[in-house]
């Protein structure tokens, strides 16, 4: 757990609320220190500079001179020939932001943020967490995705193409945005640790390794039921990724550029799914990668020396 979600507890000061605070904060904390967007990847290196790999078009990979970086995000969106703009995202280590990529909504305006503990791209949108629990949005607002400036008690957040999602201390979760297919019916979720979002589903991990899926299911990307021991989350346009504490990985839902083909992957300790594919880090500080490869987004196989997920311990 962050120092500063520490020192937000103290300011609680309620023996409970510090108890819930910092069993899911923890939980939540895990670095991404890999992300997959439409068609680009980024991944943070050891001694906190950045790399990617893929589309360039709107300069989403101009991240070279970026150093400090504790976490990284990408703007992912559904897979259209209109939609592929996408921006990136670093928090460094101070709290302070960082982004390069499309901007015609302002989704990379978060130079004046600080105080930052967690972040997380939507489409045209970024969204923070702040170290009092508050949350900060910016870009498109257009469907009630930035909507969150109440929002409180907020230790993660997850960003899909018109909806956001929070994860709150006590394990519930919160969510703002375009609700058609049910993608933001999330009040009655309790135990959650992690939280994703994509095109339009959401995705909650419960404390005891089981997944839960909201919305659209028209490839399966929310048939979850028999997921177990499941560590980590990660979402697509429209396939859904989980992590088992076993450092295996499974994936479900929209398949077309084989993008869950995962199956035997081994020494897995971080993920992160685009578009169209899946990106994951492997124990010894490289990359594997599944699916869309037409823009070069899945061209990783030569990174070596990827931080590892701060809040996890490789297998021994």
């Amino acid at each position: 757990m962050t120092a500063c979600a520490t020192r937000w507890i103290r300011r609680r000061g309620e023996r409970r609320n510090c108890q819930a605070f910092h069993r899911y904060a923890e939980e939540a904390a895990i670095s991404s220190t890999i992300s997959a967007g439409s068609r680009h990847t980024l991944g943070i290196h050891s001694d906190g500079s950045v790399t990617a790999i893929g589309d360039n078009k709107y300069g989403q990979c101009d991240v070279g001179s970026w150093r400090d970086i504790s976490a990284v995000a990408s703007g992912n969106v559904h897979m259209a020939t209109n939609t592929g703009n996408a921006h990136s995202i670093g928090l460094r280590s101070d709290g302070t932001m960082v982004a390069a990529g499309w901007n015609v909504h302002g989704q990379c305006d978060v130079d004046g943020w600080r105080n930052i503990v967690g972040v997380a791209g939507g489409w045209r949108r970024t969204v923070g967490v702040r170290s009092d629990g508050r949350v900060v949005a910016v870009g498109r607002s257009n469907e009630g995705a930035c909507d969150v400036s109440d929002w409180h008690d907020i230790v993660a957040v997850a960003a899909g193409d018109w909806h956001t999602v929070g994860l709150k201390s006590d394990g519930t979760v919160i969510a703002a945005g375009n609700n058609q297919y049910g993608q933001c019916n999330v009040s009655e979720w309790r135990d959650i640790v992690r939280i994703a979002a994509g095109y339009l589903h959401t995705v909650g991990l419960t404390s005891g390794g089981e997944a839960l899926a909201t919305g659209r299911n028209a490839e399966g990307q929310c048939e979850l039921d028999d997921w177990r021991d499941i560590v980590e989350i990660a979402v697509g346009s429209s396939h859904t990724v989980g992590l088992r504490s076993n450092s295996t990985v499974t994936a479900a839902g929209w398949n077309k550029f084989g993008q869950c083909k995962v199956g035997d992957w081994r020494e897995i300790v971080g993920i992160a799914a685009g578009c169209a594919h899946t990106v994951a880090i492997k124990t010894d500080g490289t990359a594997v990668a599944a699916g869309d490869n037409r823009y070069g987004q899945c061209n990783v196989s030569g990174w070596r020396g990827l931080r590892l997920p701060t809040s996890r311990t490789p297998p021994q």
